[in-house]
C-alpha cells in the first residue's frame, strides 16, 4: 500500500507530509513488522492567520465553541491541501491516509473533572475534509486507544524507530526534536517488549518563541542567533529544577508544561542576570541539550549493553548547528556517536510522518499501533479511527 501521513507538531510551524509504501515483511528477526520505503516528503508552513489561531488555541484559559469547530475544519482543509500538494508533485496513487492532527491540548495523567478523574487529549483537523477531497480514506485520532489501555498516548513514533532501526549488534537511541522532544532507545538485539521511550523535555519550543518574541523570526535557523550568545547558568539551573525533568518514564510533555507560561518565567530568569537576546536564547537552546542529555544518562543509558551506540537525531531540531553542537558536547563524552537520521536515509522532518503513515497502515490491518512499553499502556491496543471516503 501507498499511505500518506500527515504530521503537524507542537511547534505549530506547519504541516509535514510523508509519503511512504508499506508492505509486511517477509522475513525479520525478532520482528514480523511491516517493511516501509519512504516515497516522498514534503513541509508547509502554515499559513500566518492560522499559525494564529493554532497558537491561541492551544491550552487556551479562555475560547469559544465556534473559534474551535472553525478551528478543527480549517485544519482539515489546509491538511487537505498539503496531501494535494505533495501528490502534484509526486503523481503517486494512495490507498491510505494517517493524519495525526493539531494537538490542542494533552493530559497524560488523570486529573478530577466534573465528578470523575481521568486522562485526555485533543487533536484537532477534520479527517472528513480530507478523504472528501483525496477520495482516500484517513485514519485520525490516534492517542486516545492507547490512553483507554492505560497508557500516557505517546509517544507513538516508537514503533517506526523500531522498524526502521533495530540492529542485531548495535544500540540506538533515536531523539526527535520537534517542539517536545522524546527519545526512544532500542537496545541490540531487542524485541518491542524492550523499547524504552519518552520525552525528554522542549525541544525547540521555548527556542522558537524568544526567536518570535526577540528577533522577530519563526524560529532560530541553524542555531545563528543562539551562536552569538551565551549560556546564563543561574537561569539554566532555575529551569531545569521544573518537576517533568524529575519524573520517571513512562512521561510525556506539551504547551501544558513548556508553553507560554514557562517561556515567559524562564525570559524574565534570564533578564535577569542579562539583557542580551542572545543569551536568552542560548540558554534556551542550552536547556533543550542538556535536558535531553540528562534524560539519556538517567533514564536510557543504564538499559545500553554495547560500546557501539549511535543517537541518531530527527526533527527540525537536528537543523540548529549551535543545538546539535550543544548535544555532541553532552553526548560524545558518554559513548555516543551523535548524528542526523538523513545518514541513515531518513530526511529530518520526514521522521514524525512517516510514522503516522505506518500507524495507519497497522489500523487498516487490525494490528496495534502502540509500544506498550513507550507509553506505559497495559496491552497493545489498535490505534485511531477510520474515515472513508
Amino acid at each position: 500500500m501507498n499511505v500518506a501521513g500527515i504530521m503537524s507538531g507542537t511547534s505549530a510551524d506547519g504541516i509535514d507530509v510523508a509519503i511512504a509504501r508499506i508492505a509486511p515483511a517477509r522475513a525479520r528477526i525478532r520482528f514480523a513488522g511491516p517493511m516501509l520505503t519512504l516515497l516522498a516528503h514534503h513541509g508547509f508552513p502554515y499559513p500566518a492567520p492560522l499559525r494564529r489561531a493554532v497558537l491561541a488555541a492551544m491550552n487556551a484559559q479562555t475560547t469559544s465553541t465556534a473559534e474551535l469547530a472553525r478551528l478543527n475544519w480549517r485544519l482539515g482543509l489546509a491538511y487537505a491541501d498539503a496531501v494535494q500538494a505533495t501528490l502534484k508533485k509526486h503523481p503517486i496513487k494512495l490507498d491510505l491516509i494517517g493524519c495525526h492532527g493539531q494537538t490542542l491540548y494533552h493530559q497524560a495523567r488523570p486529573a478530577a473533572y466534573a465528578g470523575r478523574t481521568f486522562s485526555c487529549t485533543w487533536q484537532l483537523g477534520e479527517s472528513a475534509a480530507i478523504a472528501s477531497a483525496t477520495g482516500v480514506p484517513v485514519v485520525s485520532n490516534f492517542r486516545p486507544a492507547d490512553m483507554f489501555a492505560g497508557g500516557q498516548g505517546a509517544p507513538l513514533v516508537s514503533l517506526l524507530d523500531y522498524v526502521l532501526f533495530a540492529d542485531n549488534k548495535r544500540d540506538r537511541i533515536l531523539q526527535n526534536i520537534g517542539g517536545i522532544a522524546n527519545l526512544t532507545a532500542i537496545p541490540a538485539r531487542a524485541t518491542p517488549a524492550a523499547v524504552i521511550a519518552f520525552d525528554t523535555g522542549p525541544g525547540n519550543m521555548i527556542i522558537d518563541a524568544f526567536a518570535q518574541r526577540l528577533f522577530n523570526q519563526p524560529f532560530d535557523r541553524n542555531g545563528a542567533l543562539a551562536a552569538r550568545g551565551r549560556v546564563l547558568a543561574p537561569a539554566l539551573k532555575t529551569a531545569l529544577r521544573h518537576p517533568f525533568f524529575r519524573l520517571r518514564p513512562p512521561r510525556t510533555a506539551g504547551r501544558e508544561e513548556f508553553g507560554r507560561e514557562f517561556a515567559a518565567a524562564f525570559l524574565a530568569d534570564c533578564r535577569k542576570i542579562s539583557r542580551k537576546p542572545e543569551d536568552a536564547i542560548a540558554t534556551a537552546t542550552a536547556l533543550t541539550a542538556e535536558s535531553i542529555a540528562r534524560s539519556y544518562k538517567q533514564f536510557a543509558m543504564p538499559h545500553i549493553k554495547t560500546r557501539a551506540l549511535d543517537y541518531i537525531v530527527s526533527g527540525g531540531g537536528a537543523r540548529n548547528r549551535t543545538l546539535m553542537s550543544m548535544l555532541a558536547d553532552h553526548l560524545q563524552p558518554l559513548g555516543c556517536q551523535v548524528s542526523a537520521s538523513a545518514a541513515f536515509g531518513l530526511p529530518v522532518e520526514a521522521k514524525e510522518a512517516a510514522a503516522f503513515a505506518l500507524l495507519a497502515w497497522q489500523t487498516w490491518h487490525h494490528l496495534p499501533g502502540n509500544v506498550p512499553a513507550a507509553t506505559g499502556a497495559a496491552r497493545p491496543a489498535i490505534l485511531g479511527q477510520v474515515t472513508y471516503a
